[in-house]
């Protein structure tokens, strides 16, 4: 049996394994980030009640690779990224009583986005119908 040597130098490999561990340190720090303590905040007290705030948490992480070699040049690679977004969408309400309420958040932004949207459906509706009377 005959063994061959790699054509790689150790450098390129190391360079390699460190892009690999950054790649992964990331992807845990993605897992850290969509947890269920990023959705419900610290709880405070207020009035007697104590106030959980929540929140809608959503995001997607990415990795990459490489190392292609061809014609005696060493190739390269790798690269990752993640993005998280978070929204406020309400808190739980314990009274002192011990009651439990959810209380949404109204959330401007969405109101205003979903008027346009219904203004330009209405403004599409009300020209075609003038169009159709000629």
């Amino acid at each position: 049996m005959t063994v061959h040597e790699s054509a790689l130098s150790s450098e390129p490999m190391s360079a390699m394994a460190e892009s690999t561990d950054a790649v992964m340190k990331q992807l845990h720090e993605v897992r850290d980030a969509m947890r269920v303590g990023r959705v419900f905040g610290d709880p405070y007290e207020s009035d007697g009640a104590t106030i959980i705030p929540a929140a809608r948490i959503s995001g997607g992480g990415g990795g990459g690779g490489g190392r292609e070699e061809s014609d005696g040049e060493s190739g390269g690679g790798f690269g990752t990224g993640f993005g998280l977004h978070a929204r406020p969408v309400g808190a739980l309400i314990i009274d002192r009583d011990g009651t439990v309420s959810w209380r949404p958040t109204a959330d401007a932004t969405l109101l205003a986005r979903g008027a346009q949207m219904l203004a330009g459906v209405i403004a599409v509706c009300v020209t075609l119908v003038l169009l159709r009377r000629r």
